[in-house]
């Protein structure tokens, strides 16, 4: 099936804009190229288009100026970006200024096809999805959720599938992996999209509180009642509601919400009169249901009632490869946010985060990014500036630094002498970061006499006040 758009392409690079006019001509498209912004915005003065392919790297006007230009210019006018100079900070601030698509040169004429004719078809999702034409068919991000794994882009395909279905999902996935990201991403994209998207952590409350919020109450049902209070199946009417955490809901309110699902109908807190509702339900845990169920802690018909479509959610542990990609989205998030000035991480504090497990998952990287960039007073974020948890991780060694003097003796024997020099200095910075200067504090603490950790910190430098 032939595209059949107007489409302006935007290349200081001639040979870019013959070959997109000869790509695209082929698939009924008509084509104009323009080899900078000022050209091509007066040629968006002339006619209107579909659609402007505008590479990000130009001189003078560049093509991120272009987009927020064309988008001033011509709202409904789509806007692709194309760029050789492919970095994730790029592509987020484009897709924020609302590009719907991201391709990387090179690309062949499929790609590029491809990506023009699902940028044309689903451009009203406010740029969700962000492609890499190197890796055809695999995402960047979709929504606000960043990841180019494999295992996120098995997210997205299931994402991209139960959006526009009315089908009630699932999230499964540990604390802090972005479970009500998700759930947006498919508010977003679903048939329910103008509708409003009502969420609750159902840890927050206690059980009557819980139930008076999901059902509402009426006007002197209980103490501090005192005035009757929509709940939110009711609120949520003709959206989505997002229960997160179902796992914690008590086993009478299990009940009650079983009987939502199969009636569509509810009763509030104190009172008489049975209200309908019309909502697409998504719900999330960090617990494993099925034991629960097994301990008679869950209900298995609610189980199944919740999870038509299953979504889980890798730990950012399982995919670490994803690590520098959110580290660049953080450093510029949080870079703006805290007095504009661009920061930048040192491949060794990088290579510490890649190595880090990350018990809090994607939400513990984005809070020590964030607290980096306000601590830091240059523009690098070095190994200093992150959490002692995460520096004591590893030597320059590539050795696990040990914690006491004992520890210590058995690792150099393992070493090469210049790894022997590297492992020890950082024991000793470990242990008096640890304790905050204090050399005898230290010294208790690793088992070491204090004579000798003064002559470890004369042997590297090492002073309480550095």
């Amino acid at each position: 099936m032939s595209i059949g758009a107007s489409i302006l392409v935007v290349d200081d690079e001639a040979i870019v804009c013959k070959s997109c006019k000869a790509i695209l001509s082929q698939e009924g498209c008509d084509v104009e190229a323009a080899c900078s912004s000022p050209e091509a915005l007066r040629k968006m003065d002339a006619r209107r288009f579909d659609m402007v392919i505008t590479d990000l790297r130009m001189p003078g006007v560049d093509g991120m100026a272009l987009l927020k230009a064309v988008k001033r210019k011509s709202p409904s006018t789509k806007v692709m970006v194309i760029t050789g100079h492919s970095t994730v900070r790029s592509a987020v601030e484009a897709v924020k200024s609302g590009a719907v698509d991201y391709i990387e040169k090179p690309f062949t004429p499929d790609e590029l096809t491809r990506a023009v004719k699902e940028g044309l078809e689903n451009g009203s999702r406010g740029g969700d999805v962000v492609r890499s034409a190197g890796q055809p068919g695999q995402r960047r991000r979709f929504g606000d959720i960043l990841g180019g794994c494999r295992r996120m882009s098995a997210v997205y395909e299931v994402i991209e599938k139960v959006a526009p279905t009315d089908s009630t999902v699932l999230i499964h996935g540990e604390s802090g992996t972005g479970k009500e990201l998700v759930a947006k991403a498919i508010h977003r994209n679903s048939l329910r999209s103008k509708e409003q998207f009502v969420s609750i952590d159902c840890t927050a409350l206690t059980e009557s509180l819980l139930e008076s919020e999901l059902f509402g109450h009426v006007k002197g049902s209980f103490t501090g009642a005192i005035v009757s209070k929509p709940g939110l199946f009711e609120v949520a009417n003709g959206g989505t509601l997002f229960l997160d955490e179902i796992g914690n809901v008590s086993l009478a309110t299990q009940t009650k919400l079983l009987r939502v699902l199969q009636e569509r109908e509810f009763k509030p807190v104190g009172g008489t009169q049975i209200k309908s509702t019309d909502i697409r339900l998504i719900t999330a845990t960090n617990k494993n249901l099925e034991a629960m169920i097994a301990e008679g802690a869950f209900r298995e018909e609610l189980f199944y009632r919740l999870n038509v479509v299953p979504i889980f959610l890798p730990p950012l542990r399982k995919r670490k490869e994803d690590i520098p990609m959110l580290v660049d989205h953080f450093l510029s998030k949080y870079s703006e946010r805290h007095g504009g000035k661009e920061r930048t991480i040192s491949t060794e504090a990088m290579e510490l985060l890649t190595e880090y497990d990350w018990p809090g998952n994607v939400r513990e990287l984005e809070n020590i990014i964030e607290r980096s960039v306000v601590m830091t007073e240059g523009s690098t974020i070095s190994p200093q500036h992150l959490p002692v948890a995460i520096q004591r991780k590893r030597s320059g060694a590539g050795i696990v630094v040990p914690r006491t003097a004992r520890e210590l003796r058995e690792v150099k024997k393992r070493l090469r002498q210049n790894a022997v020099r590297e492992v020890e200095k950082a024991f000793v910075v470990d242990a008096l970061r640890r304790n905050q200067g204090n050399v005898s504090r230290a010294a208790r603490e690793i088992g070491m006499q204090r004579p000798n950790l003064h002559a470890l910190l004369r042997k590297h430098g090492v002073t309480p006040k550095s």
